[in-house]
C-alpha cells in the first residue's frame, strides 16, 4: 500500500525524533569535506592524464547527493530490516567478488571491479560492512543461545571472504576484515585462548603474504629501510611538513602536483599541504567522535546483535581511517586504502554511506531500549491521550 503524505511525513518525523543527531551531522561534514577537498586534490591529477581539470570533481560530486539518499534510506531500517538487507547485500556482493575474478577489469595487476556501462563497481567495498553486521548476528545468536554453533558459522564466512579478498589479490582490505572479525570475536566473549590462537593464525598469515606475494613484500621492505621506489610516500610526507601549521592556502598546494594518487589514497597529504596540521587534526577528531559517540551508544544497548553490529561498523569505520592516515604519514606501508568519505571513489562512497546508514538506523533511540520505568511512563501517556 502507497504512503499517503501524512504517514510520509509521520515517518521522517519518527526518524528525525529517534536519529542520533551528532553521528548524522558528523557523516555530513566527512561528506560535504571531502566534496570540497577534491577541487583542491583532483585537478592535477586529471590533467596529468590528459582529462579536463574538474573531471574528478564533477564525478565526485555524482555521487554526493546518491550518498547522502543511500545514507538516509538506511537509516530509517530497523534493527531486523538491516540484518535482512545486509544478508542481501553480502550475498550479492559475494557473487559479483566470485565474477570479478573471471571477467573483471583488471588494474595494477588485480581484479577487484566489474564495468557496468560507465559505471565500475568495487563489489569488496560493499561486502565490508555487510559482512560485520552478519557476523555481528552470528555471534549474538550464539550468545543467546548456546546450542547455535554462531561462531563457527562466522569464522566460515570470515574464511570465504579473505579467500576472494586474497585471490583478487587485496591484502589491504583482508587485514581490515580480518581485524574487524577479531574485534568483534574479542567483543562477544570469546575465550582468551581462542583470541591467542586466532591470534596466531593472524601472525601467520601476514607472514605467509609476506612471502608468497612480491609486491606485499617489496612495500614492506620499502617501509624498513627506505629503499627502492618510495616517490609517492616520500611526497605525501613532503606536502605534510610544506603544509605546516596552518596550510600554504586552498590552491596552492605544489606537492600534490606530484602524487599520482593524490585525490585518493593520499588526500590526507593534499589536506594538510593546503589547511594545515590543524584541519588534519580537526578531521581525524571527527573520525574519533564517530568512533567513540558508536561505542558509548553500543553499551546501552540491550540486544546484543545491535550492540556488536554498531561496534564491527564503527571499528572498520575508525580502523581504515587509521590505516589510510598512517600511511600518509609512514607510520606503516603503502595499503592503497581510501579514507572514508574524503577520497575519491564512488563504490567507496556509497558503500560507506550504506555503513554510515546502518550505524545511524542501529544507534536510534528505541522503545526496547528504554529503561521499565521510562516505558511505563510512555504507555501511561499514551492511555491519557497525551
Amino acid at each position: 500500500m502507497a504512503l499517503t503524505g501524512q504517514s510520509t511525513r509521520t515517518l521522517v518525523a519518527d526518524w528525525w525524533r529517534s536519529v542520533d543527531k551528532w553521528l548524522f551531522a558528523a557523516f555530513l561534514i566527512l561528506l560535504v569535506a571531502g566534496f570540497m577537498l577534491s577541487f583542491a586534490a583532483s585537478p592535477p591529477v586529471a590533467e596529468r592524464i590528459g582529462l579536463e581539470p574538474f573531471h574528478f570533481v564533477k564525478r565526485h560530486a555524482l555521487f554526493l547527493a546518491p550518498s547522502v539518499v543511500v545514507m538516509i534510506a538506511t537509516s530509517m531500517l530497523s534493527p531486523r530490516a538491516v540484518r535482512r538487507a545486509a544478508f542481501v547485500v553480502l550475498v550479492v556482493s559475494i557473487l559479483l567478488m566470485i565474477a570479478a575474478l573471471f571477467f573483471g577489469t583488471e588494474i595494477k595487476g588485480a581484479r577487484r571491479w566489474i564495468d557496468f556501462g560507465p559505471l565500475n563497481i568495487q563489489p569488496s567495498e560493499f561486502m565490508k560492512p555487510c559482512f560485520v553486521v552478519i557476523c555481528a548476528w552470528l555471534l549474538a545468536e550464539k550468545v543467546k543461545r548456546a546450542d547455535v554453533p554462531g561462531n563457527l558459522y562466522a569464522l566460515i564466512l570470515l574464511l570465504i571472504v579473505t579467500a576472494l579478498l586474497v585471490a583478487q589479490p587485496d591484502l589491504g582490505q583482508t587485514m581490515l576484515v580480518a581485524g574487524a572479525w577479531g574485534g568483534l570475536v574479542f567483543m562477544a566473549g570469546l575465550s582468551w585462548l581462542w583470541i591467542v590462537i586466532l591470534g596466531g593464525f593472524g601472525a601467520v598469515g601476514a607472514v605467509s603474504a609476506y612471502v608468497m606475494f612480491d609486491h606485499v613484500a617489496s612495500r614492506v621492505n620499502r617501509f624498513w629501510t627506505g629503499e627502492g621506489d618510495t616517490f609517492q610516500t616520500d611526497r605525501a610526507r613532503e606536502a605534510i611538513l610544506n603544509g605546516g601549521w596552518l596550510g600554504q592556502g586552498p590552491g596552492e598546494g605544489t606537492v600534490k602536483r606530484l602524487l599520482p594518487d593524490s585525490h585518493t589514497d593520499f588526500a590526507f597529504s593534499v589536506l594538510a599541504e593546503e589547511f594545515g596540521i590543524v584541519a588534519c587534526m580537526a578531521l581525524a577528531s571527527l573520525f574519533a567522535f564517530v568512533v567513540l559517540r558508536g561505542l558509548s551508544t553500543a553499551l546501552k544497548q540491550r540486544d546484543p546483535f545491535v550492540r556488536l553490529s554498531i561496534c564491527g561498523l564503527v571499528f572498520i569505520f575508525g580502523l581504515q581511517s587509521i590505516i589510510n592516515m598512517a600511511v600518509n604519514l609512514q607510520l606503516m606501508p603503502a595499503k592503497g586504502m581510501t579514507l572514508p568519505f574524503i577520497s575519491y571513489g564512488g563504490s567507496s562512497m556509497l558503500a560507506i554511506a550504506m555503513s554510515a546508514g546502518f550505524i545511524l538506523a542501529l544507534t536510534r533511540k528505541r522503545a526496547e531500549n528504554r529503561s521499565f520505568t521510562d516505558q511505563l511512563v510512555h504507555r501511561t501517556l499514551l492511555l491519557h491521550g497525551a
